[in-house]
């Protein structure tokens, strides 16, 4: 089963940080148990096993083969999610509920990175730039960055495709073009409507 994005109730599934952690862990560890989801996170089996669930739910994770007992290990359930809803009036449900899902994800990915940061790794780079796009340059840019990602994405599915010394790199890529000041606040709003992420 794989999940259904363009359901508003499997996007906001994606609101909670615990989740993006458990997503996290079964990315970097092929299958964990709700026991090894525990221990890794610091929190309590019962809130992994619910988290897990709620995952488990809307097709984002899967049983994994093997594993004795009752604490059945989880995989993610594909190599790749995408938060987009292409088409949404931006102010529908599908697409309010992209945004949560994103700005969760972002919220996520940037605490990692700050994390990382703290730590005083020199293994960490920040790029960025300000300049002027239109809208469909953006659109070009995004499909660039998203080609260079491509390149490793490999990986994170196929252990042995991993050179030696390789570890856990979180890409992260964000394109926003700002709200035409000219434009009628509803036009403003549609402007803003979901990225996609990756």
């Amino acid at each position: 089963m794989a999940a259904d994005t363009a359901d508003p109730r499997a996007l906001r599934a994606l609101a909670h940080p615990v989740r993006w952690s458990l997503i996290d862990l079964l990315d970097a560890e092929g299958t964990a148990t709700v026991t090894r989801c525990a221990e890794a996170l610091g929190e309590s089996t019962a809130t992994c096993s619910y988290h897990l669930g709620i995952l488990a739910k809307y097709g984002y994770i899967t049983r994994a083969p093997g594993g004795p007992g009752r604490d059945k290990p989880w995989r993610l359930a594909g190599p790749s999610l995408d938060l987009s809803v292409q088409g949404a009036d931006p102010g529908a449900e599908p697409a309010v509920a992209s945004r949560i899902a994103a700005a969760a994800l972002l919220d996520h990915a940037v605490a990692r990175i700050k994390e990382n940061l703290a730590a005083g790794s020199a293994l960490s780079k920040i790029i960025g730039t300000t300049t002027w796009l239109t809208a469909a340059e953006v659109q070009q840019a995004a499909a660039e960055i998203e080609a260079i990602m491509d390149r490793y994405s490999g990986r994170g599915t196929d252990p042995a495709r991993r050179p030696e010394g390789a570890r856990q790199a979180r890409m992260l890529a964000a394109i926003a073009l700002t709200p035409d000041p000219q434009a009628e606040p509803g036009q403003r709003a549609a402007q803003r409507s979901g990225p996609s992420w990756h």
